[in-house]
C-alpha cells in the first residue's frame, strides 16, 4: 500500500475544500430566503391555514354569505315603477273616416303612463332590517361551519398523532423484545430455561407485530379523512404531527358558560333569528296602513293639443281578519324563535357540561399516568429483568412487566390525545380557541 506524498494530501484537501465551497454557494439562496416551512401536517395550524384556503365546504359558505348580504339593498328598495300605454277608441269613432287602429297615434285618443308605488313610511326601511338580520344568520352559520370543520381536523390531527404514536411505541416494544428474545435464546442455549420461554418470547413478537399492523392501517384511515377535509387525495402525503396543543392548567365552568352566551354561532345565530322576527312583527304591522302610488299621464288626442295629468293611488286594507292572522303569526314566530335562544344555551350548556367533565377526567388519567403508572411500571420491568437474568423470576414475570409497561405508554398516549380532543370541542363550544 503506497503512503499520500504531502503536495498530493495538499490537492485532495483542496480539492475538497472547493467541492465544500460549491455546495455552500448552491444552498446560499435557501438560507436567505428566510427559515423554511414545516411541512403540511406537522403542525396544526398549518392544517387549519390550509383549510380555510382548499375546503369546499368553506367556500360555500362564504358564497352564501355573500349573496345574503347582497339582498339588504334591494329589500329596502322602492319597487320598480310600471309604464302603461292606453289606446282610446282604437276603433276611431270619433274620426270615422279612419279606419281602426292599434298603433299610438294613430287612435282617437293615446296615454303615456308611468306609476311608482309608494310603500307605506317605515316599511321599507324595516324590510331591510329584516334582510340585514337574516344575512348577519347566514354569516353566523359560516363561522359555525369554519368551527366544525376545524373542529373536525383537529380532531383528526389528534388521531393521527395518536396512530403515530402508537406506531412509534410498539417499533420500540419490539426492539426490547427483540432483545428480550435473545437473552432467552441465549439462555435456553446453555439449559437454564425451557424451551416454552423461548415460544412465548416469540408469540409476544407476533403479538405486537398485529398490533403493529393495525395501528398504520389506522394511520392511513386518519390521514385519508385528514386529506379529504383539505380537499386533497386521499393517498397525499402528510408530514407525522409534531405535537398535540397545549391544554390550558384551569378551565373554569362559568367563564366557559359565559363565553357560548356570547361568542358562540349558534347562539349568535339564533339570536338573530330574534332579530328578524321582531322587524316581521312591525313590518305585519305597518300592514294595516294602506300603500300608495303616483303617476304622470302624458294624453296625446287625435287632432288637438297634448296635455298631463297627475295620478295618486292608495290600497284599501280591507281584508282585517287576514292581517289579524298574519300579525298573530308573526307573534308566535318570534316567540318560537326566542325560545329556540333558550333551547340553544339549555342544549350547550348540558354539552359543555360533559365535554369539560372528560377534558378534566382524561387530563387528570394523563397524570397520575405519567408520574405514578409509568414509572412504576419501568421499576417493575427492570426489576424483572435483573431477576430472570439471574435466576430469581420465571419468563412470565418479565413478560407481564413489559406488557404493563407498554400499556402504560399507550394508555398516557391515549389519554393525551383524548384531553386534546375534548378541548378542540370545548373550542367548538365556546366559538373561541382556550
Amino acid at each position: 500500500m503506497m503512503l499520500s506524498t504531502p503536495s498530493a494530501l495538499t490537492a485532495s484537501l483542496a480539492a475538497a475544500g472547493c467541492v465544500l465551497l460549491a455546495l455552500v454557494l448552491a444552498n446560499a439562496p435557501a438560507y436567505a430566503q428566510g427559515p423554511l416551512v414545516p411541512p403540511l401536517g406537522a403542525s396544526l395550524s398549518g392544517l387549519l391555514s390550509y383549510a380555510r384556503e382548499h375546503n369546499p365546504e368553506l367556500s360555500v359558505r362564504k358564497f352564501e354569505a355573500e349573496a345574503a348580504r347582497e339582498r339588504v339593498e334591494p329589500a329596502a328598495a322602492l319597487p320598480d315603477p310600471r309604464f302603461e300605454l292606453e289606446l282610446m277608441d282604437f276603433t276611431n269613432t270619433v274620426n270615422p273616416d279612419r279606419a281602426p287602429s292599434l298603433l299610438p297615434g294613430q287612435v282617437g285618443n293615446t296615454r303615456y303612463r308611468v306609476v311608482q308605488p309608494l310603500p307605506f313610511w317605515g316599511k321599507r326601511e324595516l324590510r331591510g332590517e329584516v334582510a340585514e338580520a337574516l344575512a348577519e344568520q347566514v354569516e353566523t352559520l359560516q363561522d359555525g361551519t369554519v368551527l366544525e370543520v376545524e373542529n373536525r381536523i383537529k380532531t383528526a390531527y389528534a388521531r393521527q398523532f395518536q396512530a403515530s404514536g402508537q406506531i412509534r411505541i410498539l417499533r420500540e416494544t419490539l426492539s426490547l423484545l427483540d432483545a428480550i428474545e435473545q437473552l432467552v435464546l441465549t439462555r435456553y442455549g446453555v439449559g437454564l430455561v425451557p424451551q416454552q420461554d423461548a415460544l412465548r418470547a416469540q408469540s409476544e413478537l407476533t403479538s405486537v407485530k398485529i398490533d403493529l399492523v393495525e395501528a398504520e392501517r389506522r394511520k392511513r384511515d386518519n390521514a385519508a379523512k385528514l386529506n379529504a377535509l383539505l380537499a386533497r387525495d386521499g393517498d397525499a402525503p402528510l408530514a407525522e404531527p409534531a405535537q398535540l396543543p397545549p391544554a390550558p392548567a384551569r378551565i373554569s365552568y362559568q367563564s366557559l358558560l359565559e363565553q357560548i352566551r356570547t361568542r358562540s354561532p349558534e347562539v349568535t345565530r339564533e339570536r338573530f333569528g330574534v332579530v328578524a322576527a321582531q322587524k316581521s312583527r312591525e313590518l305585519t304591522w305597518l300592514n294595516r296602513y294602506p300603500d300608495f302610488a303616483v303617476g304622470l299621464t302624458n294624453n296625446r288626442p287625435y287632432n288637438a293639443s297634448d296635455n298631463w295629468e297627475v295620478m295618486v293611488g292608495v290600497t284599501i286594507p280591507l281584508q282585517q281578519s287576514s292581517r289579524r292572522a298574519q300579525e298573530r303569526e308573526a307573534e308566535r314566530r318570534l316567540d318560537a324563535a326566542q325560545t329556540r335562544v333558550l333551547a340553544a344555551e339549555t342544549r350547550l350548556a348540558g354539552r359543555l357540561g360533559e365535554t369539560l367533565a372528560a377534558f378534566e377526567a382524561s387530563r387528570d388519567k394523563a397524570r397520575l399516568l405519567k408520574n405514578t403508572l409509568l414509572p412504576q411500571a419501568s421499576a417493575t420491568f427492570e426489576a424483572a429483568q435483573s431477576g430472570y437474568e439471574s435466576g430469581r423470576v420465571n419468563f412470565n414475570t418479565l413478560i407481564d412487566a413489559e406488557r404493563q409497561i407498554l400499556r402504560a405508554r399507550l394508555a398516557l398516549l391515549d389519554a393525551d390525545v383524548e384531553t386534546a380532543v375534548r378541548l378542540a370541542e370545548l373550542e367548538l363550544l365556546t366559538g373561541e380557541a382556550l
